[in-house]
């Protein structure tokens, strides 16, 4: 007997995109990213529904500036593949710092992610207004490790500032997309990390990996398909 795998149909192989529909069908979209292995997907469905895109990669949160860097640059490089134009923001970290102050030890999916969205978002929809961009979305959602609604909310309350400007809360995981951005990471070998950026979310997740026995990560060494070799040897936290 022969037995077969049963194709997954929402794979990057065999995945027949939907043409995407936005509010009010709007053609136009400043995509605010975190980082590639997050954006990739949501990238290439947007893309595939033929809505125009500009990345807008402002993430002070993100440390120490060599971790930044190189999620900002795998992200550009994405961008730079698929023709798409990237902005990069600031990285006003003192600012960042002074937001969270106060926040240091909320759990993640707390109140430091809400003022750490605030943040970012603000900044996104800023510059959607003045440049012109009638909607605004994040790569944020994609992630299974974040809290949707909490960043939804996040994403509305700024877009809410400005007349004509709107949050696409659009649930970039469902469908298999959790999946696809996983599979993609891998065929473009993303830099990947097991934190999301900031020091307070590295502090924990060593925390946790020491009690269960594991080594703390290693920054700058993680990639999906190989790995880097570091200009200096990484700093632990």
């Amino acid at each position: 007997m022969t037995h077969r795998t049963a194709m997954n149909p929402y794979s990057l192989d065999s995945y027949q995109r939907p043409t995407l529909e936005t509010p009010d069908q709007q053609d136009r979209i400043l995509l605010h990213s975190c980082c590639a292995p997050c954006a990739g997907e949501v990238m290439e469905a947007i893309k595939a529904s033929g809505i125009a895109q500009t990345v807008f990669f402002y993430n002070p949160n993100i440390h120490p500036v060599e971790e930044y860097e190189i999620r900002k640059d795998e992200n550009k490089r994405f961008c730079d593949k698929l023709d798409i134009p990237f902005i990069d923001a600031d990285y006003d970290k003192d600012n960042w710092f002074d937001r969270i102050e106060g926040l240091e030890d909320e759990p993640e999916r707390g109140k430091r992610c809400t003022v750490c969205f605030d943040m970012r978002f603000e900044r996104t929809a800023l510059y959607a207004h003045e440049h012109g961009f009638p909607l605004i979305s994040s790569t944020l959602g994609i992630s299974r490790w974040k809290n949707m609604e909490q960043i939804n909310d996040c994403g509305v309350r700024a877009a809410d500032r400005y007349d004509e400007l709107d949050y696409w809360t659009f649930n970039w995981r469902k469908q298999g997309g959790a999946q696809r951005m996983i599979e993609l990471s891998k065929r473009e070998e993303f830099y990947q990390q097991e934190y999301c950026g900031c020091v307070y979310s590295l502090r924990d997740t060593n925390r946790w990996r020491m009690a269960n026995g594991r080594p703390r990560i290693k920054r700058m060494v993680k990639f999906y398909g190989r790995d880097m070799i570091p200009t200096r040897e990484p700093e632990d936290s």
